[in-house]
């Protein structure tokens, strides 16, 4: 059982979505998971370290700005949000007093209008206190066509925002848009009094040293080495507990298991133990080990405008001949978990009761013949002058990818279908290749949501088609009117019983069509020292460290 499960409270999901629906009482769950530890602390000064190992080094220290997810943990720790999302998939108050919604106010009924109050005894780092007008700032430089920003999605419907009072703000939003609830737990607000003097805010010296609301202050960084936190005495919250948080780049992964295993790192975070090392961290001395699941899943992505990958018999056939299991097993150690849907496991909107895959070659061989895609000379079928033959991509040096990749082509040729292995450096493969659907097909992990929120507009609706002249990431160049119906009315449902039968039908219309072949959910294998307490996975979050206020030493 991984430690994921040892940890979560016994409420039901319904439970959840009610709690979503009334706005997320924080007192359910939150004080053990935002800073509360277990029991009562002998002394309230912060004490001790954790050594945080990760494989890439943070580099962008301003939230707002385009960042990777290593920088993630360094955002929840120095920042606050008006929201915060908890492992449930519940938003719990941060900066705000309380979650707005259309029962107590905060949303109008037409989902137009939102009030936000905010808690009075915030301070930034600096002594400065916080008010409505850091929040204002921060909506604003997200759409300032200046700034770097990292995401303008949903901000970009925000108009006429109005600080009512130092504690209380309101706008208006172009159209209904639900998810916005779940955009706001990644908007981490910044401190106007000091951003709003910078004629560049891309390139002030704040990014580099930034001043926030959270629960550890900046405190020294040794670049290409480590960078160092010190807890924020003054915070509003229950926590820090320890005195330092410290994140320590070990790019070789296997050195980073070897300092975990060592005691050099407390905690590894991302992209944490590898799949090979599972069966024997699982087994150390003083060490929690668990598998923890993650929001990506790996998919088999097909470019539906290819003559090959029109026909739904052709899709189905492609996903027949694909042994998940061997994969998994051979190639992952057992890792990642079988998957039939994007939607994670662990989300309250994750469809259980979806068509479950099987392997088998004879029926994906019945299929193809069925459909008249006949062997011709040289034993590759064809149908209307159209040779079941495309390429297949990947990143270039990823060993695992490159197996599967082996793995597939040797199935499929067995069915007479050619697949040319033709991978690319990163910086080639995610640009317009991938964004414009250059592609035939790819072997990719993707996470379709944000935060929790189960809206997958920007992925699955036909005008999210990039190449098409749209705007999101539906390279699949997928387009169901149904779904786009769904989508639509989903984003403008903010009740979360009627979101869960929008989003089960979603998935179910997906797999049946199946833009692309899913293949497992990731789960990462997270690991830290037995006498660290506090540490509860999120799979709603991108990082280990999103509660590192409530982390503390027992031993």
């Amino acid at each position: 059982m991984s430690k994921r499960s040892t940890t979560q409270s016994s409420y039901s999901r319904r439970d959840a979505l009610r709690m979503v629906a009334i706005g997320g009482v924080a007192g359910l769950i939150a004080p053990n998971l935002l800073g509360k530890p277990a029991f009562a602390r002998t002394s309230s000064k912060p004490s001790g370290r954790v050594i945080v190992g990760l494989g890439q080094e943070p580099t962008v220290f301003n939230p707002l700005m385009v960042h990777i997810e290593v920088d993630d943990g360094v955002h929840f720790s120095v920042f606050d949000a008006l929201f915060r999302i908890d492992p449930q998939g519940v938003i719990q108050p941060n900066l705000a007093v309380e979650v707005p919604n259309q029962k107590n106010g905060g949303i109008s009924e037409d989902g137009r209008k939102w009030r936000i109050r905010l808690r009075d005894d915030v301070r930034w780092h600096d002594g400065k206190p916080l008010s409505a007008e850091d929040v204002k700032f921060t909506l604003e430089l997200i759409m300032n066509p200046n700034f770097r920003s990292w995401r303008t999605a949903g901000h970009a419907l925000v108009r006429d925002i109005t600080v009512i009072s130092p504690t209380e703000i309101s706008w208006r939003m172009e159209e209904a848009f639900a998810p916005y609830l779940s955009f706001l737990t990644e908007t981490f607000i910044v401190p106007k009094h000091i951003l709003e003097k910078e004629a560049n805010p891309s390139n002030a010296a704040f990014n580099q040293a930034p001043v926030g609301t959270g629960p550890f202050k900046w405190g020294k960084r040794v670049a290409g080495d480590h960078l160092e936190l010190v807890a924020n005495l003054e915070y509003f919250g229950e926590g820090p507990h320890i005195e330092r948080l410290v994140f320590k780049y070990i790019p070789d992964l296997t050195v980073l298991y070897t300092q975990f295993k060592s005691g050099d790192v407390d905690l590894v975070g991302q992209p944490y133990i590898t799949p090979d090392h599972y069966g024997e961290a699982k087994t150390l001395p003083n060490r929690v080990v668990a598998l923890v699941p993650r929001s990506s899943f790996e998919s088999f992505y097909l470019n539906l405008e290819r003559p090959q990958f029109k026909e739904l018999a052709v899709r189905e056939a492609l996903y027949a001949a694909i042994d998940k299991e061997a994969i998994i097993q051979g190639l992952y150690y057992g890792v990642p978990t079988p998957t039939e849907t994007f939607m994670p496991k662990q989300s309250l909107y994750h469809n259980p009761n979806l068509p479950a895959h099987e392997f088998n070659l004879d029926r994906a061989r019945k299929l193809l013949d069925q459909a008249g895609w006949v062997p011709g000379r040289d034993g590759i079928r064809a149908k209307g002058g159209v040779r079941l033959s495309f390429a297949n991509s990947t990143t270039s040096g990823d060993p695992l990818r490159e197996q599967a990749q082996q793995f597939l082509q040797q199935a499929f040729a067995q069915l007479g279908i050619e697949m040319k292995i033709s991978n690319l450096p990163a910086a080639v493969m995610w640009g317009e290749f991938w964004q414009q659907s250059q592609f035939d097909s790819v072997i990719v992990g993707s996470t379709y949501l944000i935060g929790a929120d189960p809206d997958v507009t920007n992925r699955l609706h036909s005008r999210s088609i990039a190449a098409k002249g749209g705007r999101g990431s539906n390279n699949a160049q997928y387009s169901n009117p149904e779904v786009d119906a769904l989508l639509d009315k989903g984003a403008r449902t903010f009740d979360p019983e009627a979101r869960r039968g929008i989003y089960h039908k979603v998935q179910e219309l997906v797999r049946r069509d199946l833009p692309f072949l899913p293949l497992y959910q990731s789960n990462a294998v997270q690991g830290n020292k037995k006498g660290i307490s506090g540490v509860v996975p999120n799979g709603n979050t991108r990082t280990e460290s999103w509660n590192a206020l409530a982390w503390y030493w027992t031993s």
